[in-house]
C-alpha cells in the first residue's frame, strides 16, 4: 500500500466547493417555492410523481436548513480529504455513484414493502392514482438529500485514515474506523425497526455506505497506485 503523501493540501477542492454551490441554489429554490421540493424529490417509481431526473436531483435536494448544513459540513469535513487524495474527477466518480447506489437501496427496500403490501412491486393506476395508495407501505414515501453519498464517503475516510481521531461535538475523540461501525450499527437497527414516525431512509445511508464500500475494495485490488 503506498503512503499517503499531500504535495499542497486544498482545503476546498473544486467538486467540494461546487457541491455546496449546487446544494446551497437548490435549498435557496427550494425555501423560496416549497412546492418544488416534491418535484426534485426522489418518488417511488410507480406513482404519478415520479420522473427519471429524480434519480439525480434527489441528491441536491434537502429537507430544511438543518438538513442540508450537516450534510454540507460532512461532505467538507470527510470529502476534501478525499478529493485531495483522489483527484477530482475520481472523487465526483465516487460521489454519484455512491448517491444513485444509495437511491437505488432505499427504491429497493420500498419495493419489498410495496410487494408485500399488493403482491407486486408496480401496481396498477388504481391503486397508485387513488386514494388507497395511502395504505400500501412504500407508495407515499420520498427522499431527498445527499446523505447516502455523505455516508459513502464517511466509509471511503474510515478505509483509508482508519486511526484518524474524530472529535465528536469537539470534545470526544474516537477512531475512525470505530465511527464508522457504530453509525453503521445504527443505519442498520432503525431501519429494521421499521418505526412509522421515522422520516430517515436509513437504508438510503447502508446503500451509500455499501456501495462506497465495494467501490474502493475494487479500486484497491485493481489499482497499484491506489492509497
Amino acid at each position: 500500500m503506498s503512503q499517503i503523501q499531500f504535495t499542497r493540501f486544498n482545503y476546498l477542492p473544486p467538486v467540494i466547493k461546487n457541491l455546496l454551490i449546487i446544494n446551497g441554489l437548490v435549498y435557496l429554490a427550494t425555501f423560496t417555492f416549497p412546492e418544488l421540493k416534491e418535484t426534485l424529490a426522489l418518488h417511488y417509481p410507480s406513482t404519478p410523481e415520479f420522473r427519471p431526473y429524480q434519480i439525480v436531483t434527489h441528491m441536491f435536494t434537502h429537507e430544511n436548513f438543518a438538513h442540508v448544513f450537516f450534510n454540507m459540513f460532512s461532505l467538507w469535513m470527510f470529502g476534501a480529504v478525499l478529493e485531495n487524495v483522489w483527484g477530482p474527477k475520481r472523487f465526483l466518480q465516487y460521489f454519484l455513484i455512491t448517491g444513485l447506489g444509495a437511491a437505488l437501496c432505499f427504491t429497493a427496500y420500498h419495493a419489498y414493502e410495496v410487494y408485500q403490501s399488493v403482491g407486486t412491486i408496480f401496481p396498477s393506476s388504481s391503486i397508485t392514482d387513488t386514494p388507497l395508495r395511502w395504505n400500501v407501505n412504500g407508495l407515499n414515501y420520498s427522499a431527498v438529500g445527499a446523505s447516502g453519498a455523505i455516508y459513502g464517503i464517511l466509509v471511503g475516510f474510515g478505509l483509508l485514515f482508519p486511526n484518524t481521531l474524530i472529535y465528536i461535538y469537539f470534545l470526544l475523540p474516537i477512531k475512525a474506523k470505530y465511527l464508522v461501525i457504530i453509525l453503521i450499527a445504527y443505519e442498520l437497527y432503525t431501519g429494521f425497526i421499521n418505526d412509522p414516525n421515522d422520516n430517515v431512509a436509513h437504508f438510503a445511508h447502508l446503500g451509500g455506505a455499501l456501495i462506497g464500500f465495494i467501490m474502493i475494495k475494487y479500486w484497491q485490488k485493481n489499482s497499484r497506485r491506489f492509497y
